[in-house]
Order: C-alpha cells, then sequence, then structure tokens
C-alpha cells in the first residue's frame, strides 16, 4: 500500500469512531499528511485582490490597495492614503514575487524540523501546532518559527516567524484561509524595531478574484496627460 493510501485509510478509520467530532490524528501523520498537501498546491497565476496595509512607528501608514498578478507581472493601484480616497489612484506596474505565497513561506521538511506542541479546536476543527527549528541558517533574514497546520486540508493556517534585517528585526504571523479552492493569504502582523524604535504592521488581503487571464494592456503604464498649452497673445 502507498503512502496516499494508507493516509486515506487511516483518515477513514479516524472519522468512523466519532459521528460527531474528528479524532486527534498521531502528530507524525499529520507532518505526512502536511508534506504531501504541500506538494499539491498549485499557486494561482491570476488573480485580483484588495489590501489594506497599516504601519505605526517611524513611519505611520494607511493606505487601501487593489493588486492584479499574473506571473510575477503586477498592477498595483493605490486607491486610498491616510484613509481619504485619492482622486486619482496611483498605479505601479513592475515585476516581483508574491512575497506571501503559502508555498513560498510555509516550512518544508527539507528545511525544518518540527516539534508537536498540541492540537488545538473541537469538534470538527482540529487544528495541530509545531515548533519549527531551521536545519540551517537561511541566508535571507527570514525564519519560521511555528507552524499551526488545519486538520481538515493539512494546509498552514498560521506560520509564525522572525525576521532580521541591517537596521530592523522582529516577529510575526500570518494567517491563510481557503478562497475559491485557492489556499491564499488573509492577513499578516508584524512587531517590529527599527532603527531601534519599536514599529507595528499589518496587512490584510480580501476579495480575491481568480480570473483566467488578464489583457496585456493590465500591465502597460497608463499614458500622462498631456500638458495645455496656451497661443501666444
Amino acid at each position: 500500500m502507498n503512502l496516499r493510501a494508507l493516509l486515506a485509510a487511516v483518515s477513514l478509520f479516524a472519522t468512523t469512531l466519532g459521528a460527531t467530532s474528528v479524532q486527534q490524528l498521531d502528530s507524525q501523520l499529520v507532518l505526512a499528511r502536511y508534506e504531501m498537501a504541500m506538494s499539491d498546491v498549485v499557486a494561482p497565476k491570476t488573480m485580483i485582490f484588495s489590501y489594506t496595509i497599516s504601519q505605526a512607528g517611524p513611519s505611520d501608514i494607511e493606505q487601501h490597495h487593489r493588486l492584479y498578478r499574473s506571473g510575477v507581472n503586477v498592477r498595483d493601484e493605490m486607491l486610498s492614503d491616510d484613509g481619504v480616497p485619492l482622486k486619482q489612484k496611483i498605479v505601479r506596474i513592475g515585476q516581483r514575487e508574491d512575497h506571501y505565497a503559502v508555498t513560498r513561506l510555509a516550512p518544508r521538511s527539507t528545511l525544518y524540523t518540527m516539534l508537536f506542541l498540541r492540537a488545538t479546536g473541537s469538534g470538527e476543527h482540529l487544528a495541530y501546532e509545531y515548533e519549527a527549528t531551521p536545519l540551517a541558517a537561511s541566508g535571507t533574514g527570514f525564519t519560521v518559527t511555528r507552524v499551526t497546520i488545519d486538520g481538515r486540508t493539512f494546509l498552514p493556517r498560521v506560520i509564525a516567524f522572525r525576521t532580521a534585517g541591517a537596521s530592523a528585526h522582529g516577529t510575526g504571523e500570518i494567517s491563510y484561509g481557503n478562497v475559491a479552492n485557492h489556499w491564499v493569504p488573509l492577513a499578516v502582523t508584524v512587531d517590529a524595531q527599527i532603527a531601534g524604535k519599536p514599529a507595528r504592521e499589518r496587512i490584510t488581503w480580501s476579495d480575491y478574484r481568480f480570473p483566467a487571464a488578464l489583457p496585456a494592456s493590465t500591465f502597460v503604464a497608463p499614458k500622462p496627460l498631456p500638458h495645455a498649452t496656451l497661443p501666444p497673445i
């Protein structure tokens, strides 16, 4: 019997043990299902969503954006600043990876060891929390410290992390959820020290859409309006 068949049999057995509740699974079985679920995740290539970023500290920010993504191509429209809608949205077009994609941040057995801490929740909503320890220094300044695995999808529900750079360091958590059969970020909060001063940042994502494609014009910078010229007197 292969691994997938064995896991399916164990899950069926656990389900039949109780009609109204899900039985807690062995922590190593959860990790095996987690690795299998992560190997099946396919990040959406094309998506549209809104996000709000709030920052308090050396710089105070409160902005609302709409973002269009196709692969690494990004169109980022700022719709409001300091809570005030902009009369003319600010558009930035460029290329960048999806830094918060679950496939990018979730700890894997090739990079981390994970120690079971506890199961939380009740009934049909169990989650499994693990401490994550890197096998080697990441070299990026970003390290996962804990992961909470959803007991139904076996994908990361919450990833806790620490981050460090030349003039800043901090800790944070990012939460994920299922939207239209895609496992996407919902919110991230970071408490940090920037140049020795405390700062707090929060990003929330909403209004996800996953079109099959976006028109090429989405990623073309808008042309500036022509300057009016007065005729000579």
